[in-house]
């Protein structure tokens, strides 16, 4: 992989730097030539690993304009994305964005135009589970016919203390700049979600509130070491210093049903402040289920009739979002200096965003959201008519 790659970077964030640091070893005549953030909070994890960040601008305009990048990985806050993106796109720069890519409906819409006028190809977004190889494993499964159509599934991802604790005290705390806790922190749950069923998800029902991180539990963090646990993660811009009084206006557990487009169904739990950590699926189906585990990296198939089997999931050792940073990094490398295609189809994200919009609507008005006009909104905005099973394949 010898192509030149001049990267700009909108949002110097932790993540971002995570992502640039993991894929310049795998394209090694990349180079960020330029950045924009008032507070680069990941500078220091790329100077410390000897990338150096180039020139850093006061607007994306300027920076464009003085650094003629090839790509812009978007780092920023939810709610500038698609400022971001925008911006980038108009200026003919293909874009890799984290996620989630856009954070409310308008959003949704908007972008879904700018892909129509300048081709999902140009867009990539880091719903980084799609790399994973347990995720692999299991869609391969699946495809192989190994358990069936799928009928139900149930699903969950329960947070450690200082993970939670990151999340309200963190700007992810508000919905304002998150979207939501549960399209923060569970969109690219839900895209695997969809690719593993083979359909969207349209119908939901959800409940959740705020009742851990509350000042009348402020005394879980009595205990010297729970107190730093709960400080463990840098809290960057709009950060506080104490999760219980944080003034968060997000949930921190939510629980959801979902009805997908091809009759499967879904129950979904998250906790921000569980024992233990876990993000496991139990995908049923007419002739056996999957159960799997990306916290702990295992996957059992169970035929309804006939022994289980153990496989034995390799992720090289890498931790890091169960293997799958790295292995994302691959993925760009390839997509980026060889023309590969990336496995994270862009509407794909845009999906998986109105389903978690359809269960935060259904928690905010007690009601089943039914999102069907929103897929049909969106496949008239993209100028497709890709609907039903297929919208959720990929």
């Amino acid at each position: 992989m010898h192509k030149s790659l001049r990267i700009a970077v909108f949002g110097l964030g932790t993540r971002i730097a995570g992502v640039l640091g993991n894929l310049i070893p795998h394209a090694p005549r990349a180079q960020i030539v330029g950045w924009v953030d008032p507070q680069p909070a990941g500078r220091d994890y790329l100077t410390k690993r000897g990338i150096a960040i180039g020139e850093g601008f006061a607007t994306p305009a300027q920076c464009l304009a003085a650094t003629k990048p090839d790509i812009v990985f978007v780092g920023s806050p939810n709610h500038l994305h698609l400022e971001h993106i925008t911006a980038a796109l108009e200026a003919g720069v293909r874009v890799f964005s984290e996620k989630p890519v856009v954070i409310d409906l308008e959003q949704t819409w908007a972008l879904a135009r700018l892909l129509r006028k300048h081709g999902p190809e140009r867009l990539l977004v880091g719903l980084v589970l799609r790399c994973s190889p347990l995720f692999r494993t299991v869609q391969q499964l699946i495809n192989d016919g190994a358990i069936g159509r799928i009928v139900s599934m149930e699903a969950n991802e329960h947070l450690h203390a200082a993970h939670g604790g990151f999340l309200m005290r963190d700007w992810r705390r508000h919905r304002q700049y998150s979207g939501s806790y549960l399209l923060e922190k569970c969109c690219h749950d839900f895209d695997v979600f969809q690719a593993l069923i083979g359909a969207p998800g349209v119908r939901a029902a959800s409940f959740g509130d705020r009742a851990i991180f509350t000042p009348e539990n402020a005394v879980l963090q009595a205990d010297p070491a729970a107190y730093a646990s709960f400080r463990k993660w840098h809290s960057g811009w709009e950060g506080t210093t104490d999760p219980f009084t944080s003034e968060s206006d997000c949930v921190d557990h939510q629980v959801a049903l979902v009805q997908y487009s091809n009759g499967a169904k879904l129950s979904f739990h998250s906790n921000t402040h569980a024992g233990a950590h876990q993000r496991r699926w139990l995908i049923c189906g007419v002739t056996g289920s999957i159960e799997s585990d990306l916290a702990t990296g295992k996957v059992r198939l169970l035929p309804a009739h006939g022994p289980a089997r153990d496989i034995t999931i390799d992720d090289g050792g890498n931790v890091s979002h169960y293997g799958a940073d790295e292995q994302m990094a691959k993925d760009l490398a390839a997509t980026l200096v060889n023309g590969a295609p990336f496995p994270v189809p862009v509407v794909a994200s845009l999906r998986a965003g109105l389903t978690c919009m359809a269960i935060d609507a259904a928690l905010q008005s007690g009601s089943v959201v039914d999102a069907r006009p929103w897929f049909a909104r969106l496949e008239q905005e993209l100028g497709t008519s890709v609907t039903g099973e297929a919208a959720g394949r990929g």
